[in-house]
């Protein structure tokens, strides 16, 4: 959604009417995964998209018609083999479709802010009714905007929607509801101005990570060139900084400095939160070290085996580019693991 939203501001501005049509449901070879959205404008123009080309002109007029009525609709398409070959898939499939239009007033609101800021969150649209009843739960500040009077949205079951990274339909006692989840960038934390962190902030960048770089050593940063800047470079100790981000599954910290006063201090923050991915660089013998003093601190064997070490995938790497490589692979390997 994050791709959209340049888009949506446009047509906002423009004060024109816009329908969302999202994927709810697939079987089979579905060209596009639950949560694909196609956003359709008053005037027929169209952004995103929910099947690859297969159904698009027939949601983008059931679109317009919504844009009429104000009524939400649900869609049913099966794809033919000969459309499935046609968007390269091997056979063909099935999906839901769920139109409705963009939320308005204070929803809207919460949702455009939560999207530029990149803070992430759930929007609720209940299902089993015409008239739209949509909420916004931004995960950040967890507090469902409710658009009009209405049953009581799942906000628990939304939250844990978000955690799983999957949007989805939920069976509540207060209705039929669609998840729609709206990630947020995902953000890197590098513990150590080191020259793996130069190459790792430079992939990082290419997959779409927000990196953060953190070491108290004043020389190391200001001896280490970053051709490619982290969005955050901060002379401070973990302790100083690492609760001010949210250390959530959207996260991820890689441990570069070798230094146990370092690394250790960012350890003991990260063992206790929810992030997603925590890596360290170092042999195994150096790991061993690292353990023996986490259990010493009074870390569970639970809490130690959360530490990917040494860190990256089994590539024999060489150099501070193939570290990196090796790095970034195993945290992109991590982050699909929710798709």
């Amino acid at each position: 959604m994050l791709e959209l939203l340049p888009t949506l501001e446009k047509w906002l501005s423009e004060e024109q009417g816009i329908a969302l049509a999202v994927v709810t449901r697939t079987w089979g070879s579905s060209p596009r995964p639950i949560g694909s959205v196609l956003a359709v404008s008053a005037d027929g123009q169209m952004a995103g998209s929910v099947s690859g080309g297969c159904v698009e002109g027939a949601v983008l007029r059931e679109a317009l018609e919504v844009l009429k009525t104000g009524a939400t609709k649900q869609l049913h398409y099966g794809i033919s083999n000969d459309d499935a070959w046609s968007v390269g898939l091997m056979c063909g499939g099935e999906l839901e479709v769920f139109v409705q239009p963009f939320p308005a007033d204070e929803v809207k609101k919460q949702l455009l802010q939560a999207l530029q800021k990149n803070e992430g969150g759930v929007l609720l649209s209940k299902m089993d009714t015409e008239e739209p009843d949509q909420h916004f739960l931004n995960t950040y500040h967890p507090v469902a905007t409710i658009a009009a009077p209405s049953p009581i949205p799942p906000t628990e079951e939304a939250l844990r929607a978000f955690e799983q990274r999957k949007s989805q339909i939920l069976e509540t006692p207060n209705g039929k509801w669609f998840a729609h989840v709206f990630p947020k960038k995902s953000q890197l934390i590098i513990i150590g101005a080191a020259h793996i962190a130069v190459e790792l902030v430079r992939l990082a960048k290419i997959f779409d990570f927000e990196t953060i770089v953190i070491d108290p050593r004043q020389t190391f940063v200001e001896q280490t060139q970053f051709p490619e800047p982290p969005h955050q470079m901060l002379v401070e100790w973990p302790a100083e900084v690492l609760l001010n981000f949210q250390l959530d599954h959207y996260t991820y910290a890689v441990l570069l400095t070798h230094d146990p006063k370092i690394d250790d201090q960012a350890l003991n923050i990260f063992l206790h939160s929810g992030i997603g991915y925590i890596g360290a660089l170092g042999s195994r013998k150096t790991h061993d070290k690292r353990v023996a003093r986490l259990r010493e601190a009074g870390f569970s064997e639970e809490a130690i085996a959360r530490i990917h070490a040494p860190v990256g995938v089994g590539i024999h790497a060489q150099g501070a580019k193939e570290i990196a490589l090796s790095i970034i692979a195993e945290l992109i390997k991590v982050k699909n693991e929710f798709l």
